[in-house]
């Protein structure tokens, strides 16, 4: 059996672990945190079970994908996987620390893989001894629900990986796009600017939050409204994202909004934190 371990069990990376599994793969979820292991394959659970119910998935295939997930609060876990996707926090130092000691770990043919939503893949693997094999598979989330993985080529992904990767997230009933190591790849150095432009006219007093979503939606066919969206990511993260986008590219296009700023220092991240640009009752 084709083995995978996914390094990091919030919201991607249980939900990346989660989709290597209904797919065949054993699969180790790594993560120092226990109560986070717990909360990831709960989640993994309660999502199993929902196919479940919408009939999209027996029972008894059900219990055979949560049992092909292991989880492990050691990096040792990977040293047998085929490939390693990292889904840890976004932050350079996180993933810099991570990719040196996998690098160490895994084993020598063993693709790493990065779920960043931003960070230069190039920067990443120079932190190994293997640049030919790191790669950026950028799910989005839901993570078990959407097609599409931007797959990120560094200066120095070798040929044989993309390939390899792009095949794999086809296997894995994924829609892969091959894009390029600039900052923020396509999906965010296109959505963030909105974002902040929306965040822009709530600050300027252009609309109500509430009134910037419906224009979006139903003038523009968007699902979920760039404030709602924004809520859903974490505002938090965006900020990040942004903060990646204005210094890579030097463009004060993508200075992030005073607004967004001040939300994310008083804590009011999105639904996580259960107020953003909409309240979301409990945390």
């Amino acid at each position: 059996m084709k083995q995978a371990a996914v390094i990091g069990a919030g919201t991607m990376g249980n939900g990346i672990a989660h989709v290597f599994a209904q797919h065949g793969w054993q699969v180790a979820l790594i993560d120092v945190s226990g109560p986070a292991l717990e909360r990831g394959l709960a989640t993994i659970r309660g999502n199993l079970e929902r196919q479940v119910k919408k009939g999209t998935l027996t029972a008894e295939h059900s219990a055979e994908v949560l049992g092909r997930i292991a989880a492990h609060p050691s990096l040792d876990a990977a040293a047998g996987a085929e490939v390693v996707v990292e889904a840890a926090s976004e932050r350079h130092d996180i993933k810099f620390a991570l990719f040196e000691q996998l690098d160490r770990i895994a084993a020598p043919s063993a693709v790493l893989a990065t779920n960043t939503s931003s960070i230069s893949i190039t920067e990443i693997a120079a932190r190994t001894r293997r640049p030919a094999q790191v790669i950026g598979m950028h799910f989005m989330n839901p993570v078990p629900v959407m097609q599409l993985v931007e797959v990120i080529r560094g200066h120095a992904t070798s040929d044989a990986t993309l390939a390899w990767t792009m095949d794999t997230a086809r296997a894995l009933g994924k829609i892969p796009v091959e894009v390029n190591d600039y900052p923020g790849f396509v999906s965010n150095r296109v959505l963030m600017p909105m974002i902040n432009e929306a965040v822009f006219c709530v600050m300027e007093g252009v609309a109500t939050p509430e009134s910037i979503d419906t224009v979006m939606k139903l003038g523009m066919a968007h699902p979920m409204g760039p404030l709602a969206l924004a809520d859903f990511i974490g505002l938090d993260v965006c900020l990040a994202i942004l903060e990646v986008l204005h210094k890579g590219l030097g463009d004060d296009k993508y200075r992030a909004c005073p607004l967004l700023r001040r939300m994310v220092a008083a804590g009011d991240l999105g639904r996580k934190s259960g107020r953003g640009f909409f309240e979301y009752g409990t945390k």
